[in-house]
């Protein structure tokens, strides 16, 4: 149903040793929307990215995706389910095309692979550039070309790791509207971001983590003036 949750965190908890990394965290997202997920350093957000995709394992709670639990699936199994993610360090193939780049995530380089990667390296503006080597291309075009990969299998929810980090403005503006078009074509997206003009701008619900916990939930106006997220962020 288009009103059920596409992804539920029920009071997932991770620890690596004596730290506590994820606290009992909870966090329901509605299918066709942008959220964001905002934290100081250190306060979860990766890990918790991490939790989703299988990359680690949680320690306590649940968590599900179109009603299906997902924890403890492998990582590769995840992302069949119908979730995509980046990584906030950049995992191009600097010695394979941009082209190739994206189809070497498919299933066999057939024609309609082919004709999907062209048409995402449109999407972002990347196509004359299919060609190039992806180490020769910009800081903010390996950005794009990560971002478009993800998409190659067509996702439903998308999860995105401070996508906005040391790309210029222009890069920028084509990544913030390619991320609103999928919105608009029904797609779910949840952002770790620390530029908050993006995350304010582009989010129509913000999370909001501490130390592990979610500490606040809202509209961006809202967040803005939360004193615990005040707190958090500038120690007052």
């Amino acid at each position: 149903m288009r009103d059920s949750p596409i992804l539920e965190v029920r009071e997932v908890v991770k620890r690596f040793g004596g730290v506590t990394a994820v606290n009992r965290c909870s966090l329901s997202l509605a299918p066709g929307k942008i959220y964001g997920l905002i934290g100081p350093n250190g306060s979860g957000k990766t890990t918790l990215f991490n939790c989703i995709t299988g990359v680690e394992v949680r320690d306590a709670g649940e968590i599900r995706f179109k009603g299906g639990r997902i924890d403890g699936l492998k990582p590769h199994q995840v992302a069949r389910r119908g979730i995509g993610r980046t990584f906030q360090i950049i995992r191009v193939f600097p010695e394979l095309t941009a082209l190739e780049n994206l189809l070497v995530v498919t299933r066999g380089p057939s024609e309609a692979a082919r004709r999907r990667a062209q048409e995402l390296l449109r999407f972002v503006t990347l196509d004359r550039l299919q060609h190039e080597y992806a180490g020769n291309l910009s800081y903010g075009q390996q950005k794009l070309l990560e971002f478009i990969r993800v998409l190659i299998t067509d996702p439903e929810l998308i999860l995105l790791d401070e996508p906005a980090a040391g790309v210029n403005r222009t890069l920028l503006n084509e990544l913030l509207a390619a991320i609103s078009q999928l919105r608009d074509q029904g797609k779910t997206v949840l952002i770790v971001e620390h530029d908050m003009k993006v995350v304010m701008g582009l989010c129509e619900t913000v999370f909001v983590l501490d130390y592990g916990e979610k500490i606040a939930e809202g509209p961006p106006g809202v967040i803005q003036t939360d004193e615990r997220v005040i707190e958090a962020y500038f120690g007052r």
